[in-house]
């Protein structure tokens, strides 16, 4: 990263407009998150909000990701979810219809098609999306404190909040792309990483008052069998928290640039008076190729069986609402690793983690093996001539591709999944059960900005390129 060069580019008229206007934008999304949904009942959202985050992780997940606007009722409480749902439904939908995908490779006007088809399946998904949301924090504030969010709205006032959610969605998706046109990042991605960077205050502040209220009972504590005053005990455990946070922060880093770099061979062509080829070129493979959507996909598959758990307790055969008992035991959320108000077995208290687990370790083998097709990039080396050293081009080569995806994806997807961990582990050592961001988070952040400050050095090149000429 040259930041003399990016200094340099500051001096620009041009450079200084576009970060002005994306970091403008960015203000613009944070005010939206507080701009409630008209209609609710505000005097009890905030007793029915602090219940419904520590029994749906579902919530809790979608509440992180929109940088607080769910916990705020706000009218961007989807935030980007249901754009990112049509993206990876548009992905899935171009492997395996023949039509998108000739269209997807069709250039830059047939990326420009697909992202239009986006755009078109964002406003249905939104739409359902929005009643979803709208009718499970209703049925959970009913069921669970016995009030209802809406009173008595009418069909028009219900479509005044659908609508309201609805067009709060598309409006982010709209600035995300106006962000992306600057050139200086992904908009929809630094949305995110500018809601989950909003909640960082929060969490400081839960760390904070958890170890307050850990060594607040009196003027001494007992530290690895040492008694220390209690102001020292609380200095260490920050300072050590400090320093937990930087090497997990570096490993993340190291995760995400981690890559396995192959390297590609072309064979030397002669056509007329002039020979191509005969050079080496590298074809880089991430240990992580999949990102954070296996934890997406987990979050969210977890979230069905407590859901219809719920739905069966209500039942009037006896062992159906036994099962449904059992199912929302098994799958309640992380709290339950030790966190307190922790009512579950021994047993039951490990199962949600140990699924979601193993979840975010299959989800990252599939999305991997959709989204990195070993057959077309061997095909594609055989087509320009290219070959791996000591491997013959054609099906030797998509079975070693498929060989090196396999072992990366082994060590990747265990290192998701151990972030996907982390909070609840780091929820059981602070006794606290609202700890929202961990390694999911920081690994959203590190790629995002990793991200973003290669696209400002790109652009600062573009800028400062004449001011380097003779």
């Amino acid at each position: 990263m040259s930041w003399s060069i990016i200094r340099k580019a500051l001096k620009n008229r041009d450079m200084r407009r576009r970060l002005m206007i994306v970091v403008g934008l960015v203000l613009v999304y944070r005010m939206l998150a507080f701009i409630p949904i008209p209609l609710a009942e505000p005097t009890q959202l905030r007793q029915l909000i602090d219940n419904l985050f520590n029994s749906q992780d579902l919530l809790g997940f979608i509440n992180f990701l929109s940088g607080g606007a769910l916990a705020n009722f706000s009218i961007v409480l989807m935030g980007l979810g249901p754009y990112i749902n049509a993206s990876i439904i548009m992905q899935l939908l171009t492997k395996a219809v023949p039509r998108l995908e000739e269209i997807n490779e069709d250039g830059e006007s047939g990326r420009r098609r697909i992202n239009q088809i986006t755009r078109i399946l964002t406003l249905p998904l939104a739409i359902i999306q929005s009643i979803g949301l709208l009718l499970l924090i209703r049925q959970q504030a009913s069921s669970g404190l016995g009030i209802d969010i809406a009173g008595e709205a009418s069909f028009f006032q219900w479509a005044l909040m659908i609508g309201a959610l609805t067009v709060g969605s598309m409006l982010l998706m709209w600035l995300g792309e106006i962000m992306t046109e600057q050139g200086v990042g992904n908009g929809i991605s630094l949305l995110i990483f500018a809601g989950i960077v909003s909640q960082l205050p929060q969490i400081a502040s839960v760390v904070i008052s958890s170890l307050s209220a850990s060594f607040g009972g009196g003027n001494v504590s007992t530290l690895f069998g040492f008694t220390l005053p209690v102001n020292f005990t609380i200095l260490a455990f920050i300072v050590g928290f400090i320093l937990a946070v930087i090497f997990i922060t570096y490993f993340v880093v190291k995760l995400n640039e981690a890559q396995r770099v192959i390297t590609v061979s072309y064979a030397k062509r002669v056509r007329g008076n002039r020979a191509y080829g005969g050079v080496d070129t590298v074809l880089p493979v991430k240990l992580i190729t999949a990102g954070v959507i296996p934890i997406i996909f987990a979050v969210a598959f977890l979230a069905v069986p407590s859901f219809v758990g719920q739905l069966m307790t209500s039942a009037d055969t006896a062992w159906l609402a036994s099962l449904g008992q059992k199912l929302i035991d098994w799958f309640t959320p992380p709290v339950s690793l030790g966190g307190t108000g922790s009512t579950l077995s021994a047993s039951n208290q490990y199962i949600y983690p140990s699924v979601y687990f193993l979840l975010v370790v299959l989800f990252t083998y599939f999305y991997t093996s959709i989204v990195f097709n070993a057959k077309q990039i061997a095909e594609n080396l055989q087509k320009q001539g290219g070959f791996v050293a000591g491997i013959r081009p054609g099906r030797q080569t998509e079975s070693f591709l498929k060989r090196v995806v396999n072992r990366l994806n082994l060590f990747g997807s265990m290192s998701l999944g151990a972030l996907a961990l982390l909070p609840f582990f780091v929820e059981k050592i602070l006794g606290t059960t609202q700890l929202t961001i961990g390694g999911t988070g920081l690994l959203i952040i590190v790629a995002v900005a990793i991200e973003t400050l290669r696209q400002i050095e790109s652009r600062a090149l573009m800028v400062t390129y004449d001011y380097d000429q003779p």
